[in-house]
């Protein structure tokens, strides 16, 4: 099908919704315009197949080579590596054991088990709540887009930070709108202000670190803004809860805030290593959502796996040297792409972008990073806006120096074939 668009300078924005074609049409051209990417050697890091589990190196095969390849990854948000833990795994496998291998139907009739309750209940002490202030989803991505959708009316408002998660967008769809820019405290308070007398629930929400660039809400100013005008604050905290602050509670407890926050989501998938999420808020709150998110009310829930999460949970606890390796590696590594004159902009977490803005370029850059042994995300819209492209790479507690040093000297050759710095 003939299109208008250029290739050569497009991005995914492009075929979003292109003027008078359908939906196959729309289709039609976007698998051109994939087909051209692959053409020119910027498609065949995506949809990479892992030979193996989550690990600081991976076999992994393409869509277009499927000759086994050992790179370096740095593509996972296994942080602690809990995926492999022995203990970790022997709990899943205990749970399979005992309970077989699926919830059977959605909590609400009947697909509510005792790992389940277990597992809320050790939510809900790790961030020291009582008992019944904890709900599990599913997904990461449905605790936020279905706690939301439940929470949120024509007569609420979300206030959000322009840079959360797509799940809280999706979440929001039932109610009004406001976005304020990054972390920008006086887009926020003019929001708050407009918002006062206009709608019942004034609920701001942030993300404790942020997926794209690494960084940290400025989260003291934001909770002292918000309850200054009579609102309330969620935080995700998918990327931090498991990982940083002194006790693995995330950004929260940097700021002395994991008893304030007025609504807690975050994942089972990162730190923790299963698959899952999670909403903590007050009792009635969880009450509310058992029988009035979709989700709980129409989906089935987490299978007898998620016992695993059990071990996981109390290992942040227990062994607190995963936190710290985690810890040694970021510091040596940003040094490293700082050393190299790369750009990472503000990152303070596991999350390291290597920023370079050209869509296109970055696609060369994934390819190069491939061809040297380095498994890294290439990120361009949606994920980040146009300008914005780059490669993200997420570290582990597990990488070696060695793994870090070849993935290291990938970037000085990308460098030198793209010149990608900022000196």
């Amino acid at each position: 099908m003939n299109s208008s668009i250029n290739f050569a300078k497009a991005s995914f924005k492009d075929f979003e919704n292109i003027s008078g074609l359908n939906a196959f049409e729309r289709a039609e051209v976007f698998q051109e315009f994939t087909d051209y990417m692959v053409k020119n050697g910027q498609m065949n890091f995506r949809f990479m197949t892992s030979k193996q589990g989550c690990g600081p190196e991976m076999w992994v095969t393409s869509p277009f080579n499927q000759k086994p390849r050992k790179c370096v990854s740095l593509v996972s948000n296994d942080y602690l590596n809990f995926t492999q833990h022995p203990e970790v795994k022997l709990a899943a496998i205990k749970g399979i054991e005992r309970y077989g291998t699926g919830a059977g139907a959605s909590p609400l009739i009947g697909g509510h088990h005792e790992y389940h309750e277990m597992l809320q209940k050790k939510v809900a002490g790790f961030f020291n709540r009582s008992e019944d202030s904890a709900l599990v989803f599913t997904t990461g991505y449905t605790s936020n887009s279905a706690a939301l959708l439940a929470l949120l009316k024509g007569e609420d408002v979300a206030i959000l930070d322009m840079a959360v998660h797509a799940s809280v967008y999706e979440g929001c769809k039932e109610t009004n709108l406001k976005m304020f820019p990054h972390n920008d405290l006086d887009f926020l308070e003019r929001n708050l202000k407009e918002a006062q007398e206009k709608y019942r629930t004034r609920l701001v929400i942030i993300d404790g670190v942020y997926s794209q660039d690494g960084d940290l809400a400025r989260m003291k100013e934001i909770y002292d803004l918000t309850k200054r005008y009579g609102g309330f604050l969620m935080v995700d905290d998918a990327h931090g809860i498991g990982v940083i602050g002194k006790n693995g509670r995330g950004a929260m407890e940097i700021f002395d805030l994991v008893d304030k926050v007025d609504i807690i989501s975050g994942t089972l998938s990162k730190a923790f290593g299963h698959i899952g999420g999670f909403i903590v808020s007050t009792p009635e709150i969880i009450n509310f959502l058992k029988f009035q998110s979709r989700q709980q009310v129409f989906s089935s829930t987490s299978t007898p796996a998620a016992a695993g999460l059990l071990k996981a949970i109390d290992l942040i606890d227990e062994e607190p040297k995963w936190r710290e390796m985690l810890a040694d590696n970021v510091a040596y590594f940003k040094k490293g792409l700082i050393d190299l004159g790369l750009n990472i902009g503000n990152t303070e977490s596991a999350i390291i972008p290597v920023k370079i803005g050209d869509p296109h370029k970055t696609g060369d850059a994934g390819r190069l990073l491939l061809e040297a042994g380095v498994y890294a995300n290439t990120i361009v819209y949606p994920g980040v806006a146009r300008k914005n492209a780059r490669i993200r790479t997420s570290l582990m507690a597990t990488h070696t120096r060695e793994h870090l040093d070849k993935a290291l000297n990938a970037f000085e050759y990308v460098n030198q074939k793209l010149h990608i710095s900022v000196n």
